[in-house]
């Protein structure tokens, strides 16, 4: 009986403990916030290779108006899915640019 029941006691901690490190994992985890990622610097190797400018030589064609930009609409600078970790202008271009 006492085997039966340390066994249980074992599971219930056990299975209390996981549910602990799970729920609880998700706080210590923060993302980011757009506001305290750096600009991208259009000397940067990837924005150089892909030509992005901050201002946008085409009147109908930039970064805010791109399907890979993401963000709040109406923000300046935002994430793209192409500069992980690094803000675009909202005004800027690449020759990535997808409408």
């Amino acid at each position: 009986m006492n085997d039966q029941s340390n066994r249980r006691r074992f599971l219930k901690f056990t299975l209390a403990g996981v549910i602990g490190v799970t729920l609880g994992g998700k706080n210590l985890i923060k993302p980011a916030q757009a506001s305290e990622l750096p600009h991208l610097d259009e000397d940067d190797a990837q924005a150089s290779a892909l030509k992005y400018t901050h201002k946008s030589p085409y009147e109908d064609r930039n970064c805010s108006n791109c399907v890979l930009l993401q963000g709040e609409a109406g923000d300046e600078w935002r994430p793209c899915q192409l500069f992980p970790g690094k803000l675009v202008s909202s005004k800027g271009w690449c020759s990535a640019w997808a409408g």
